[in-house]
């Protein structure tokens, strides 16, 4: 919208002190004409903004103009910026309006606040895009019309319509109940009830959605944090769980945990190696977290997760023991 765009064009100018009009065209994602009819606009509504010719010119406000966010102190100014560096505005499409307010947020910093918190916000990353070893952290991608859409029938109590895939089936129409949305490390959730029985939708797997007009069935108030456990409880609960006794390096302990549904027990051995009794959502999942361990773990039991993991080494070992 135009009056958004105008707004942060004159917080740029306030931040930066001088932009060329290319620079804010970069900035605001417009052509360079739009931003001098946006500048045009600006000086016609009495904004002090004018034009510095030469090598170094640009466009810049007249020193003073500004508003202040009064009672502030800096540890209330630097949690607003850090809240601003999450990623979980990015899942609800909400990335743009984030960085909009972000800019707001500090333009109305008072003096005294602004240079320190922002200083400081910069000493303090969360959630980097890459871990340790350079994996890389991809946030699932979906597109900005669905989860506006659904964001919509959320917070509007809406009925929803959504075009879902779920694992091994068929996309197909769905309409539901939406409660609630959900960010887990960087993956988008859909709490929903579809005639009356509890959902959960990874917003990654719908392709459309459509709010519709209807009222949606669903109380005027909820716990989100104790459904979102409550459905993970009915999950882990779910499927063909196994499990399996395992040896393991203590060096290697919290990842096998990590993985693991639940640790039923724990001792340790006289080797000092811990022998723990752990679930798994199934026969795959387990062979995956076992396999992933190395020779830094042994499935002792059952019997065939120990022949599933040896045949998968005997294939890798023949593999590489022909020459290419």
């Amino acid at each position: 919208m135009r009056a958004d765009r105008l707004v942060s064009l004159v917080l740029l100018l306030r931040q930066h002190g001088r932009l060329s009009a290319t620079a804010l065209a970069r900035e605001l994602e417009v052509s360079t004409r739009t931003v001098l009819r946006d500048i045009e606009a600006l000086s016609a509504a009495g904004v002090p903004v004018y034009a510095e010719r030469g090598r170094h010119g640009g466009f810049a406000l007249l020193p003073g103009f500004r508003t202040e966010l009064t009672g502030l102190n800096h540890d209330e100014a630097l949690a607003l910026l850090i809240a601003g560096s999450r990623r979980g505005a990015q899942a609800f499409g909400l990335g743009s309006a984030l960085a909009s307010a972000m800019l707001k947020v500090v333009d109305a910093l008072p003096e005294s606040y602004r240079d320190t918190a922002a200083d400081a916000a910069e000493r303090l990353l969360i959630d980097p895009e890459t871990d340790l070893l350079s994996r890389r952290l991809v946030a699932e991608e979906v597109p900005d019309t669905v989860v506006a859409e659904v964001r919509r029938a959320v917070l509007a109590g809406h009925k929803l319509r959504i075009h879902y895939a779920a694992v091994d089936q068929t996309p197909k129409w769905r309409t539901v109940d939406p409660i609630g949305l959900v960010t887990v490390r960087d993956r988008g959730y859909l709490l929903a009830t579809r005639s009356g029985a509890d959902r959960t939708y990874r917003l990654s797997r719908i392709s459309a959605a459509k709010e519709l007009a209807e009222p949606a069935q669903r109380p005027d108030r909820v716990d989100l944090d104790r459904a979102w456990q409550e459905r993970g409880t009915r999950f882990r609960a779910g499927g063909d769980q196994v499990t399996v006794l395992v040896r393991v390096d203590p060096a290697r302990r919290e990842d096998l945990v990590d993985t693991a549904l639940a640790v039923r027990t724990e001792e340790a051995d006289s080797d000092g190696w811990l022998r723990l009794e752990v679930t798994f959502q199934d026969p795959r999942h387990a062979e995956w977290a076992l396999w992933q361990l190395t020779t830094n773990a042994e499935a002792l039991a059952p019997q065939w997760l120990r022949d599933s993991l040896r045949n998968r080494a005997a294939a890798i070992a023949a593999r590489y023991g022909v020459s290419s």
